[in-house]
């Protein structure tokens, strides 16, 4: 099959940082051309997937994040470039309604942000014609648009260190903000006697107001700020914690800092918000709890659990394998809906 792949603009497949969606693309895009298809990823221009690539946005407007008109303008590019692939898999949000423009083609996106009262509208114009796909079965339930699929995210096992978890230390990873609960972090683990090493974006206005204020104050010898880490630097401090602790307060869409802790052998302490239960097994892989003297509790404990087992969780439940080949079926049943394309293919 030849599929054109989609990604957002801003930044390069993988993220040389902090880039989940990126992370996943990238993993998909290699897992598809190993699985024998023919993959065009339109993508940031420094985008570095080992797969052929083309770019719409140069790099110096990369930098003008969330722009509507360069969003559109990549859209207008990248649709024109993937004209004759046999699906398009989209993952921008003004693409789905683009793609009306070429009736005959068939389109899947993926929603990797929380379904909105914006992302409703957007997304549902666009339906029934373009497959849409959410990221958990969390994600779906959370929209009362249907959802066509629901494809978890995947990852290649063999990227990440399995690690002993003798570090002497948990780990937090994700962005400064009070949503993934960086505040509720220091006191848990304060409170286990644990001592925790935060590694997180810090980049817009309102993160490092967040930070300056309930964040800073607190931090010392046993509570280290390391900032954003790069993905080999976000390997090793999964793989030496004796957990990731992510005691978040939101509907998390997912959560790729989970299943990167899990492949390093590292169980997760947190909250059953959003994906969690979907990712975590409590007991078995993790402890996911509301109540912070329980997470506390939980991290005293984590050493019951098989680190071992983590990684197999995710060797069977979450690779890329069974992430290529839930698209595969999702792009098939999208070219049987337009008769037209796959006529031509």
């Amino acid at each position: 099959m030849d599929i054109a792949i989609i990604a957002p603009p801003w930044v390069p497949v993988p993220a040389p940082a902090y880039g989940g969606t990126e992370a996943v693309l990238d993993s998909l895009a290699r897992g598809l051309q190993a699985a024998g298809h023919q993959v065009l990823l339109i993508c940031h221009p420094e985008s570095t997937c080992p797969v052929p690539k083309a770019s719409v946005i140069p790099v110096e407007d990369t930098l003008r994040m969330g722009r509507a008109s360069i969003e559109l303008e990549n859209v207008v590019g990248a649709y024109e470039l993937a004209k004759h692939a046999d699906v398009v898999h989209d993952n921008t949000i003004a693409g789905p309604i683009y793609s009306a423009r070429y009736p005959n083609m068939a389109v899947v996106t993926t929603n990797h942000q929380p379904f909105s009262r914006t992302y409703n509208a957007v997304y549902g114009a666009a339906l029934p014609r373009v497959l849409l796909v959410a990221i958990s079965h969390s994600h779906a339930s959370s929209t009362p648009l249907a959802v066509d699929a629901v494809v978890h995210h995947g990852l290649d096992v063999a990227d990440y260190p399995f690690g002993s978890g003798d570090g002497g230390y948990v780990a937090l990873l994700g962005r400064m903000t009070e949503n993934k609960g960086v505040h509720r972090a220091i006191a848990i683990a304060r409170a286990a006697g644990v001592p925790l090493k935060i590694a997180a974006k810090m980049r817009e206005p309102h993160e490092r107001e967040y930070f300056e204020k309930f964040v800073e104050p607190h931090l010392g010898d046993d509570v280290q700020y390391l900032g954003e880490v790069d993905a080999a630097g976000k390997r090793e401090l999964l793989a030496s914690a004796s957990a990731l602790l992510n005691p978040i307060s939101w509907r998390e869409p997912f959560g790729m800092a989970m299943l990167e802790s899990l492949a390093c052998g590292t169980p997760v302490v947190g909250s059953p918000q959003g994906a969690a239960p979907e990712i975590v097994e409590h007991g078995v892989t993790g402890f996911l709890s509301d109540d912070d003297d329980e997470l506390a509790a939980c991290l005293r404990s984590v050493d019951r659990i098989d680190r071992a087992a983590c990684r197999r969780h995710v060797e069977d439940d979450f690779s890329v394998e069974r992430m290529v080949d839930a698209y595969v079926d999702v792009y098939e049943r999208a070219r049987r809906r337009q008769p037209a394309a796959a006529a031509s293919s």
